[in-house]
Protein backbone atom coordinates (compact mmCIF):
# COMPACT_ATOMS: atom_id res chain seq x y z
CA UNK A 1 0.00 0.00 0.00
CA UNK A 2 2.54 2.36 1.41
CA UNK A 3 4.93 1.52 -2.30
CA UNK A 4 1.28 2.33 -4.23
CA UNK A 5 1.01 5.61 -2.55
CA UNK A 6 4.30 6.82 -3.30
CA UNK A 7 3.84 5.53 -7.27
CA UNK A 8 0.70 8.09 -7.04
CA UNK A 9 2.73 11.14 -5.59
CA UNK A 10 5.12 10.28 -8.29
CA UNK A 11 2.99 10.95 -10.98
CA UNK A 12 1.14 13.60 -9.76
CA UNK A 13 4.73 15.32 -9.01
CA UNK A 14 5.67 14.67 -12.50
CA UNK A 15 2.88 15.66 -14.04
CA UNK A 16 2.99 19.33 -12.03
CA UNK A 17 6.35 19.62 -13.28
CA UNK A 18 5.23 18.69 -16.82
CA UNK A 19 2.65 21.58 -16.55
CA UNK A 20 5.30 23.81 -14.85
CA UNK A 21 7.63 23.04 -17.82
CA UNK A 22 4.95 23.18 -20.42
CA UNK A 23 3.75 27.18 -19.26
CA UNK A 24 7.39 28.53 -18.82
CA UNK A 25 8.78 28.53 -22.61
CA UNK A 26 10.74 31.69 -22.95
CA UNK A 27 14.12 31.01 -23.67
CA UNK A 28 16.83 32.35 -20.53
CA UNK A 29 20.24 32.35 -20.90
CA UNK A 30 22.16 29.88 -18.88
CA UNK A 31 25.36 30.36 -16.78
CA UNK A 32 27.76 27.31 -16.93
CA UNK A 33 30.97 29.53 -14.96
CA UNK A 34 32.74 28.65 -17.82
CA UNK A 35 30.06 29.29 -20.77
CA UNK A 36 27.06 30.67 -21.19
CA UNK A 37 24.36 29.78 -23.39
CA UNK A 38 20.71 30.51 -24.25
CA UNK A 39 18.40 27.66 -23.95
CA UNK A 40 14.47 27.18 -23.48
CA UNK A 41 13.43 27.23 -20.01
CA UNK A 42 11.38 24.13 -20.57
CA UNK A 43 14.49 21.94 -21.45
CA UNK A 44 16.52 23.86 -18.09
CA UNK A 45 12.88 22.78 -15.49
CA UNK A 46 12.84 19.58 -17.39
CA UNK A 47 16.52 18.86 -17.41
CA UNK A 48 17.01 20.17 -13.57
CA UNK A 49 14.06 17.80 -12.56
CA UNK A 50 15.59 14.74 -14.21
CA UNK A 51 18.71 15.28 -12.88
CA UNK A 52 17.43 15.37 -9.41
CA UNK A 53 15.48 12.17 -9.63
CA UNK A 54 18.31 10.44 -10.63
CA UNK A 55 20.10 11.68 -8.01
CA UNK A 56 17.97 11.11 -5.04
CA UNK A 57 17.01 7.83 -6.54
CA UNK A 58 20.59 6.61 -6.54
CA UNK A 59 20.95 8.14 -2.95
CA UNK A 60 17.89 5.70 -2.42
CA UNK A 61 19.71 2.27 -3.97
CA UNK A 62 22.34 3.29 -2.15
CA UNK A 63 20.99 3.28 1.55
CA UNK A 64 18.72 0.05 0.20
CA UNK A 65 22.38 -1.43 -0.65
CA UNK A 66 23.97 -1.05 2.99
CA UNK A 67 20.99 -2.18 4.61
CA UNK A 68 20.71 -5.39 3.11
CA UNK A 69 24.74 -6.08 3.68
CA UNK A 70 23.82 -4.86 7.25
CA UNK A 71 20.96 -7.10 7.34
CA UNK A 72 22.65 -10.77 5.71
CA UNK A 73 25.82 -9.78 8.33
CA UNK A 74 23.34 -9.77 11.41
CA UNK A 75 22.11 -13.18 10.20
CA UNK A 76 24.70 -14.03 9.76
CA UNK A 77 25.94 -13.57 13.04
CA UNK A 78 22.56 -14.81 14.39
CA UNK A 79 22.96 -18.01 12.67
CA UNK A 80 26.35 -18.29 14.08
CA UNK A 81 25.42 -17.39 17.92
CA UNK A 82 22.49 -19.99 17.73
CA UNK A 83 24.45 -22.48 16.39
CA UNK A 84 22.56 -22.95 13.58
CA UNK A 85 19.59 -24.43 15.29
CA UNK A 86 17.38 -22.10 14.48
CA UNK A 87 14.74 -22.93 11.63
CA UNK A 88 13.69 -20.00 9.34
CA UNK A 89 9.51 -19.08 10.35
CA UNK A 90 8.55 -19.00 13.74
CA UNK A 91 8.81 -15.21 13.98
CA UNK A 92 8.54 -15.43 18.27
CA UNK A 93 10.80 -18.27 18.01
CA UNK A 94 13.26 -15.96 15.86
CA UNK A 95 12.48 -12.99 18.34
CA UNK A 96 13.59 -14.44 21.30
CA UNK A 97 16.67 -16.04 19.80
CA UNK A 98 17.88 -12.14 19.03
CA UNK A 99 17.23 -11.16 21.62
CA UNK A 100 19.37 -13.87 23.62
CA UNK A 101 21.84 -13.54 21.38
CA UNK A 102 21.71 -9.56 21.72
CA UNK A 103 21.89 -10.74 25.13
CA UNK A 104 24.55 -12.88 25.52
CA UNK A 105 26.85 -9.94 23.66
CA UNK A 106 25.98 -7.33 26.36
CA UNK A 107 23.81 -4.94 24.09
CA UNK A 108 20.66 -5.35 26.05
CA UNK A 109 20.08 -4.38 28.95
CA UNK A 110 18.44 -7.46 31.97
CA UNK A 111 14.98 -6.01 31.54
CA UNK A 112 14.87 -6.51 27.75
CA UNK A 113 16.57 -9.92 28.25
CA UNK A 114 13.70 -11.41 29.80
CA UNK A 115 14.95 -11.49 33.62
CA UNK A 116 12.66 -9.88 35.98
CA UNK A 117 12.54 -6.40 36.96
CA UNK A 118 13.82 -5.77 40.20
CA UNK A 119 10.77 -4.55 42.30
CA UNK A 120 11.58 -2.23 45.60
CA UNK A 121 9.83 -3.03 48.69
CA UNK A 122 6.48 -1.68 49.16
CA UNK A 123 6.12 0.75 52.55
CA UNK A 124 2.60 1.00 54.11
Amino acid sequence: MKGQGMLISAFVFALVIAIFAVINVDSVQVNFLFAKTTTPLILVILVSTLLGGLTVGLFGLLRQYRLQRTIRSLEKELHELTGGHEQSGGGYRKAKSVEAAAAAKGELSSDAAGAEPEREPMND
